[in-house]
């Protein structure tokens, strides 16, 4: 018999729809040989078949998707298939003199709870949900066959996983890379830290982002916050910014964004680099820039943390405001999952408003193509950003 989810009454539009995930509340029943991690059936309460994908009765999200066909057959072939996809994708979007790319994105290519991050010949591996952990020997298997990277790095570890049932993971697997490892981005080096740096060692889904930031800012002086290894600060220098500030609470971060000026022959000097709390600098200073970025990290990790993370959002993007010449730009950015766009973007407009300017809005920012989103998946997009010309 084959293991089946029954949907509640006109819970079945929200699949229909192309929305990847099922939350416990709308299940109505759970056939028998429903084990938690499998692949399992999903139909709606007349028992129509709907989908396939990764059932676990523990977690919030009690389904996820892997294919909308329920006709399809979930093997080994299926995920070789979306494996061979992904990495197909990021042969056609990744620019040129770039090694380093979100090489597989969880929902946004069909394989949720599943993160993987290219820097060169390293792999960083991410698994969040217990049925990719449960496929985990086979998607090592195909990452060394096909890839043959140097060493492959799992990092697994959040608050995803303990929602999984899961224990956190850290460790190299199959050979073992350098602390620091030097990558090219748009013919820009950085090192990297896969094992202890944020996130996978590098905030990949900014490349565009510091590109475009690259390309305003010759002669100007540019304020970079929240500015971790310094990427937005380098892009900048390399622009001929007339100076460039950065703004960061770690002082490891900041020898780390020291390193990576030198590596492309910059001088410190002439783009200090400054250990404090923006939010402290930004009230203390009384300098005024030309162009500010603003990349904090996330304010809200939890749906609780919202109106906390949103009054944060709204104190630092005044605080920058006030701080930006006439005419000035704003690169302002939130990662913050559980602030959605239109929210952000209300809470910048209120931000302007209180500092009595007004602001053109140049672009709408996110990340690169190689962190693809599903259409109907919003909260995929979690990375969300303004340029923005502040009168």
């Amino acid at each position: 018999m084959e293991a089946t989810l029954v949907l509640k009454p006109g819970k079945q539009e929200i699949i229909k729809r192309g929305h990847p995930w099922v939350f416990s509340g709308a299940i109505q029943s759970a056939g028998p040989t429903c084990r938690p991690g499998d692949v399992v059936l999903l139909c709606d309460h007349q028992h129509n078949p709907l989908a396939r994908g990764f059932y676990n009765p523990n977690s919030d999200i009690a389904f996820r998707v892997l294919c909308w066909n329920p006709r399809v057959k979930v093997d080994e072939a299926f995920w070789r298939a979306a494996l061979h996809r992904a990495v197909r994708l990021r042969e056609q979007v990744v620019p040129p003199a770039t090694n380093a790319f979100r090489l597989i994105n969880a929902e946004g290519d069909h394989l949720p709870g599943l993160i993987v991050d290219q820097y060169g010949d390293i792999l960083v591996l991410t698994i969040s949900v217990l049925g990719m952990e449960q496929l985990r020997p086979l998607l090592l298997q195909w990452l060394q066959e096909q890839l043959k990277p140097q060493a492959i790095y799992e990092r697994s570890e959040s608050k995803g996983r303990t929602r999984e049932g899961l224990p956190d993971r850290c460790e190299w697997v199959g050979g073992h890379g350098a602390e620091r490892i030097i990558i090219n981005e748009n013919n820009v080096s950085f090192q990297v830290d896969p094992a202890g740096g944020q996130k996978t060692g590098f905030f990949l889904d900014q490349r565009d982002n510091r590109r475009l930031l690259g390309s305003l800012c010759k002669g100007l002086d540019v304020l970079n916050c929240f500015s971790y290894s310094g990427g937005f600060s380098v892009y900048a220098a390399l622009g001929n910014a007339l100076s460039v500030t950065s703004v960061e609470i770690s002082a490891p971060a900041n020898e780390l964004a020291a390193a990576n000026l030198r590596l492309n022959q910059l001088d410190t000097e002439r783009h200090p680099l400054i250990t404090a709390d923006v939010f402290e600098y930004l009230r203390r200073t009384d300098r005024q820039y030309d162009v500010i970025v603003l990349d904090p990290p996330a304010f809200a990790k939890s749906q609780k943390e919202v109106m906390r993370a949103a009054r944060g959002y709204k104190d630092i993007n005044l605080q920058a405001v006030k701080r930006l010449k006439p005419d000035g730009l704003l690169l302002t950015f939130s990662c913050s999952n559980h602030v959605d766009e239109p929210l952000f973007q209300k809470i910048v407009l209120s931000a302007i408003q209180d500092a009595g300017r007004s602001a053109q809005v140049l672009k709408v920012l996110g990340p690169g193509p190689d962190h693809p989103v599903l259409l109907p998946h919003p909260e995929g997009r979690y990375l969300k950003g303004l340029l923005l010309r502040i009168g």
